[in-house]
């Protein structure tokens, strides 16, 4: 049997639409058909029949929900064809969103808006004041960078932008206003760094803070780097300053959310506004001794007059300043959970059944690495069809769902792949710990792994395994000084799958 696509608009509400997955059985579901691939041609008169018998027979296996409120089907009919119904969701239905309901102050706003501007999961991640006090905190920030851009227009005015003699007096303040727009268009592209960094990647943070503290002194290197290029090309002022300070607000963006939580780390009893507050005794101590050894390098005879030899001592600087901050990283010792800790900590599980302590996991963490070229590589939250290299075998999707119908998750192994990969999907119950089994399993198939072996029968040693041992697993690091009510092993919601049907 032929794989059919369909894409079919549903024309109940979305609760109607939960309880009658439910009871499928019970309650005939009626659906408006948009698009046919492969479907035979009927004879006149058997199409509205087709139509009103279109579950009949047919065995939903599951559902695979998108964030955006579509879902696919995977269905077999009475001859066992594995068919595919995407169903879209209709305008006039209640949508299933992250949302709550009952708040109608930002509704009319575009999901995309909402996702870009608010925490994930809102509002139920955040306080109930959050809101009021972020759409009263708007205005103020507009009223203070209006007041900024006067200011800064007074300042150039008065070190003598526009105020040189033979111009009247409106020259001179158009020619301040002028210079006032320049400046302070350079900060708004730089400001423009800052507004993607945080509404786009503002779930990076909590899960590894230290490595991207680190990426924010790269970045800011980067933007220096233009800051002392305009020298060389005055002509390109404008454009040079304005990649710097994009470069540098990009860095601002990364660094002050990760640092946040550096300090949340810190402050152990409660005390986050002590913590930042001496902080910034460290910081402005810091600064004033710096500018000062900063004016007497200045200060040093030829130096200004020389470039190369400016160049070559900011480079100086700025390298001691980088191994600085990477030392000051690789002594945070955090006792929560996130991916690098815990490939750590599974790895030492799966080779020696013991669990290394926070003192040397936090040791032996790579600050620098990108999760995305850790070995072996885990892809989360991908399709079935791709979880199964786009095969249409019946047999192959009934049996992962047969090994993995105790877990919140299904894994597979990529085996299109030349190196070692697996593919995982999430179901719509699974949490951080649902993560973490899934690690735990990749690493034991790593370690065990036989390309000449049945996948499957891999797959199901690898099950049997974990569930012998990752109660020892949990167990050792409560022990070791883990907090496994943190972990922060985030479940991606862009793709869910919902078990519903016999398989």
């Amino acid at each position: 049997m032929s794989l059919v696509s369909c894409i079919l608009r549903v024309s109940f509400p979305t609760r109607a639409f939960e309880s009658s997955r439910k009871s499928r059985g019970a309650t005939r579901r009626r659906f408006q058909i948009l698009c046919f691939s492969s479907q035979p041609n009927l004879p006149e008169g058997e199409e509205e029949e087709e139509e009103d018998g279109a579950d009949h027979g047919r065995q939903v296996i599951l559902v695979e929900r998108y964030g955006n409120g579509i879902a696919k089907r995977y269905m077999l009919d009475e001859e066992s064809g594995l068919r595919t119904f995407v169903e879209e969701h209709s305008s006039d239905t209640n949508r299933l969103q992250d949302f709550d309901t009952s708040d109608t102050t930002l509704s009319w706003l575009p999901d995309v808006v909402k996702d870009f501007i608010l925490p994930a999961g809102f509002p139920g991640s955040v306080s109930d004041d959050y809101l009021q006090y972020m759409l009263l905190q708007f205005p103020t920030n507009i009223t203070g960078w209006i007041c900024h851009t006067l200011v800064t227009s007074s300042l150039l005015k008065a070190v003598g932008v526009g105020s040189f003699s033979g111009t009247t007096a409106a020259a001179s303040a158009a020619a301040a206003s002028a210079a006032a727009i320049r400046w302070v268009s350079k900060d708004g592209i730089g400001a423009v760094g800052r507004l993607f960094i945080g509404g786009r990647f503002g779930n990076l943070f909590d899960d590894d803070p230290k490595q991207w503290r680190m990426y924010a002194d790269f970045i800011g290197s980067a933007g220096s780097i233009f800051d002392l290029s305009t020298p060389l090309y005055p002509a390109y002022f404008l454009p040079l300053a304005s990649l710097g300070n994009l470069a540098k607000a990009v860095a601002r963006g990364l660094k002050d959310p990760s640092f946040r939580v550096i300090q949340n780390h810190f402050a152990i009893s409660g005390n986050l506004g002590e913590v930042a507050a001496k902080e910034e005794v460290w910081e402005v101590a810091a600064q004033l001794l710096g500018l000062a050894l900063g004016i007497l390098i200045l200060d040093a005879p030829g130096l200004l007059k020389s470039y190369p030899v400016l160049s070559l001592t900011w480079m100086s600087m700025r390298l001691l300043h980088l191994w600085l901050r990477y030392q000051s990283l690789s002594v945070l010792l955090f006792n929560t959970i996130n991916l690098k800790r815990a490939c750590l900590l599974v790895k030492s599980h799966v080779l020696h059944s013991i669990v290394p302590g926070c003192v040397a996991c936090n040791k032996d963490e790579n600050i620098l690495l990108w999760q995305r070229f850790m070995k072996p590589r885990i892809t989360f939250g991908v399709s079935l069809e791709e979880m199964v290299c786009g095969g249409r075998s019946v047999s192959m999707i009934k049996t992962l769902l047969k090994l993995y119908a105790k877990e919140q998750y299904i894994l597979m192994v990529n085996q299109q792949q030349g190196d070692f990969e697996v593919f995982v999907s999430f179901k719509v119950e699974a949490t951080s710990v649902s993560v973490l089994r899934s690690v735990w399993q990749t690493y034991w198939l790593h370690e065990n792994w036989d390309s000449s072996d049945d996948v499957f029968h891999q797959l199901a040693q690898s099950i049997l395994q974990m569930e012998d041992r990752f109660e020892d697993f949990i167990q050792q690091l409560n022990r070791a000084g883990w907090d496994t009510d943190q972990i922060n092993l985030r479940v991606p919601k862009e793709i869910t799958i919902d078990e519903s049907g016999l398989v």
